[in-house]
């Protein structure tokens, strides 16, 4: 899929969980594209960081720490993308999985694409 398609897919996965959450709150369309390049930027710059921060404590919870980490950038994206709030951090740890769950299914339908051309 192209770059373009994926943002706004993921965009629409951001607005998806805006609706079923009632602890996070979107202005516009706009702030959701705004809110999935934050976010992108924040998962390849602060998130090896947190990853490898965080092994030991990862490893002990098998990979369950690393929801924790997608909550916490969600957590700093609503700092930093006026118009988007996230009311706490149960809240975020949701909207976390609940992105990550629709986009997971959004590029499945890439990944099936991959591995027929193999």
């Amino acid at each position: 899929m192209s770059f373009i398609v994926k943002v706004l897919l993921s965009s629409f996965s951001v607005i998806v969980a805006t609706w079923l959450l009632n602890g996070v709150m979107i202005r516009s369309y706009i702030t959701a594209l705004l809110v999935v390049f934050v976010m992108a930027i924040l998962n390849m710059i602060l998130k090896p960081i947190l990853v490898i921060l965080t092994i030991p404590v990862t490893i002990f919870t098998f990979g369950l720490f690393l929801l924790v980490i997608n909550a916490v950038i969600a957590l700093i994206a609503s700092s930093i993308v006026p118009g988007f709030y996230i009311d706490g951090f149960w809240t975020a740890l949701w909207f976390s999985l609940i992105i990550s769950i629709l986009n997971y299914l959004i590029n499945l339908d890439d990944r099936n694409k991959r591995r027929s051309y193999r």
